[in-house]
């Protein structure tokens, strides 16, 4: 398995244990907020989000997510493309009573928006450098290298 590989498949595992992000439209970075990413195993390449029909992620379109795990040990910025999932049985998958809690009128509120995104490229670093790389940086040795090859630049498509 390449470094790439290994650091994808952490980030995977680190999204799933705590699915919370910021997201941003590109167009409008001032909207950035806190959401909860949908995640399916068998859907490489694709998150969903549920949001508001009248709110900032409504129009869709080119978007940006940071990520930190639960322990401060990975972080992450990907992009994608957001557009709204009409598929049925994917919003039927996906309901949960913690979504039902943001939507009284349940899956079928009227202000109910399912949105896709469709992932691009990912920007992953692992920051947990372990015990010897820790003792090296607090011992003043250079650690770039070693932090380099904890870092990678790669699609998520």
């Amino acid at each position: 398995m390449t470094d790439t590989d290994r650091l994808k498949q952490k980030f995977w595992t680190e999204l799933a244990d705590s699915p919370f992000l910021f997201l941003q439209l590109d167009a409008d970075p001032h909207a950035a907020v806190p959401m909860t990413a949908q995640l399916d195993r068998q859907a490489h390449g694709t998150i969903w989000f549920f949001t508001s029909r009248t709110g900032p992620f409504a129009p869709g379109g080119p978007a940006t997510a940071t990520f930190s795990s639960k322990g401060h040990d990975l972080f992450a910025r990907f992009s994608g493309t957001l557009s709204e999932e009409t598929n049925q049985s994917r919003l039927e998958e996906e309901w949960s009573p913690a979504i039902e809690a943001w939507f009284p009128g349940g899956k079928n509120d009227p202000d109910l928006l399912m949105l896709r995104m469709d992932l691009n490229q990912a920007e992953i670093w692992n920051a947990n450098l372990g015990f010897i790389d820790t003792a090296k940086m607090l011992l003043g040795f250079d650690v770039r290298q070693d932090a380099e090859d904890d870092h990678t630049r790669t699609s998520l498509s």
